[in-house]
């Protein structure tokens, strides 16, 4: 399949279905296309979608940006391969390249929060040349992250549910009992629309499987290493969070050599529904910097 993209809009916003090479469609939120500014890059994590970023695809837009936030595989309805390999680093982060590449982007800035944060900091290991900025929110550096959940009391504790999100069958039950009862109270910080707009993605068929492929083919805890970041980078890390402790936030200075700078501020894991205001600023004043 040749790459192209179709454009339309839905209930306010604009939108861009992504075809890609490798037969995959992919469902993007997109904004100030037109603008004269730099690409910037949204990447969403678990159990969220695009929709997490609205107010900041709107808010970097408005400041001449260029902004892209795909539905990542296993989310966008036609980009949903059922094998499990398929849901590897490697092809997660082959798929924002390839997107980037699409949208005829060089170079581009790079915000990621949860999962989306780890594909991030892949990337910035793997094509540091094209990325001009990273920001990542809650999750640090993988090699510090994989170290502290192996050595860590507090990450150890807080990495409980890692092993569960892998077993088959017994969390896609769980998250969809009592009309998906367990899965809405994880977006204790995201409004009703938001949420609305989460649960329609996730009562689509297999979504929920697909989305938690991305914990069952990928383990932090694994031999491989990214090694050193050469990317200027932009910790954010909310110091309530309730699945990342402060060992590997606090290591990840040691894994960056370009300019870095960690902001703590005191929010829970969902940081950008938590500070928006402080956030989208912060995240401004990086793409500047």
């Amino acid at each position: 399949m040749e790459n192209k993209i179709n454009y339309y809009s839905e209930d306010k916003e604009q939108f861009a279905e992504v075809y890609i090479k490798n037969d995959l469609i992919f469902k993007c939120r997109v904004n100030g296309l037109n603008n004269s500014g730099s690409a910037v890059i949204l990447l969403h994590g678990f159990p969220e979608t695009s929709k997490m970023w609205s107010k900041l695809i709107q808010f970097l837009s408005d400041n001449n940006y260029k902004v892209i936030a795909p539905d990542q595989r296993g989310y966008s309805p036609n980009a949903r391969p059922s094998s499990l390999k398929e849901y590897k680093l490697d092809k997660l982060g082959q798929d924002v390249i390839d997107i980037a590449n699409a949208f005829n982007f060089k170079k581009f800035h790079l915000v990621g929060h949860d999962w989306g944060s780890a594909i991030g900091w892949f990337l910035c290991a793997i094509y540091s040349k094209k990325i001009i900025t990273y920001t990542p929110l809650s999750v640090p550096h993988l090699d510090a992250f994989g170290d502290a959940i192996k050595n860590d009391i507090i990450q150890k504790k807080k990495s409980f549910y890692l092993k569960w999100f892998r077993m088959k069958f017994l969390p896609e039950f769980y998250f969809k009992i009592l009309n998906y009862k367990n899965l809405k109270s994880l977006w204790r910080s995201s409004d009703k629309k938001e949420i609305d707009s989460y649960i329609k993605v996730f009562r689509q068929k297999n979504t929920l499987t697909t989305a938690l492929n991305w914990y069952r083919a990928n383990n932090f805890k694994g031999k491989r290493k990214i090694g050193k970041i050469k990317v200027p980078i932009l910790m954010i890390y909310g110091t309530k969070d309730m699945a990342i402790g402060e060992k590997a936030i606090d290591e990840t200075i040691n894994y960056v050599d370009a300019p870095y700078r960690l902001l703590k501020i005191k929010a829970s894991h969902w940081l950008i529904q938590d500070s928006f205001d402080l956030i989208s600023n912060e995240i401004l004043n990086h793409l500047k910097e």
